[in-house]
């Protein structure tokens, strides 16, 4: 009876032993999948934080604007780049060629005056600027045609020529790339408009559709689209203007120095006439 009761008590026992076995096991693998869950749960937010942060990027500061505004809101940005490029070169250029104009004009008359022309072409030549650029080709080709030998009464007007054609690719070269500023001060606008009209077409298109299908605020709706399509004439006229006043400001610098190339050619002229008449004087006199 003993020897019985003992064998079944071994046998549970064994049971027993092989039931927590197997329970450990089920046990170790219930945990494991969650532990790769979990993991894998971990990278999942690590691509969607990585991503989110991209996003807010490009829907935050200018360039959301710029993604905001369409199409229009590209080409316009490509003309604020081309007449930024102008505005900082033509500046920096027009600014070397700023000298002391009439310091230069009296010392080239005193040496007219007392004929040393050699003295007031070497003046010139060291100077910089437009003024100092003609002056130097009128007394150039004076000083050449006078060793020549050249009729007087023809030296005057080939003088004249030579300096009004250096002077006119004097003009082309200063106004150099300002047909840029006033393309974009003139198309950057419209373009802005452009983009307005074609946002406007869809914001309403889009307020015709949910009108139709019944849902939404229709108003909320017709606001946010006019405020996008609006970004493209703000970003036209933030682009245009600016260009139509360096443009103008760049006009009236070249404007000044073409009144100067003028008033500085005419009192050349006057002092190679002087000169050529008290020349022709001393020959008819000896």
């Amino acid at each position: 009876m003993f020897s019985l009761f003992a064998q079944v008590t071994n046998i549970a026992g064994a049971n027993g032993v092989s039931t927590n076995s197997s329970g450990t096991n089920a046990s170790h693998a219930e945990v494991n999948p969650g532990q790769n869950a979990d993991t894998g749960g971990e990278v999942t937010g690590e691509a969607i934080s990585e991503s989110s942060v991209i996003a807010d990027f490009f829907d935050s500061g200018a360039i959301g604007l710029l993604i905001d505004g369409g199409f229009f809101m590209w080409p316009i940005l490509i003309m604020a780049i081309l007449a930024l490029a102008v505005i900082i070169e033509r500046w920096r250029s027009l600014k070397m060629l700023d000298t002391d104009i009439e310091s230069l004009r009296q010392a080239v008359l005193e040496d007219l005056t007392n004929d040393r022309i050699e003295d007031a072409l070497a003046r010139c030549d060291e100077e910089r600027g437009p003024v100092a650029a003609v002056l130097s080709n009128g007394l150039r080709k004076y000083l050449v045609l006078s060793r020549l030998n050249y009729d007087p009464a023809r030296l005057e007007e080939q003088v004249v020529k030579s300096m009004e054609s250096y002077g006119v690719h004097i003009v082309a070269a200063l106004e150099r790339h300002l047909p840029v500023l006033a393309i974009v001060s003139s198309v950057a606008p419209m373009l802005g408009f452009l983009g307005t009209v074609q946002g406007m077409i869809v914001a309403f298109h889009n307020i015709v559709e949910m009108d139709k299908s019944g849902g939404g605020n229709i108003i909320q709706a017709a606001a946010a689209g006019i405020e996008v399509a609006l970004l493209t004439t703000c970003f036209g006229l933030i682009v245009g203007i600016p260009a139509f006043m360096a443009f103008n400001y760049f006009s009236s610098v070249i404007n000044g120095f073409v009144l100067d190339v003028e008033e500085s050619a005419a009192e050349l002229m006057e002092a190679v006439t002087l000169q050529l008449t008290l020349n022709q004087g001393d020959k008819t006199q000896h």
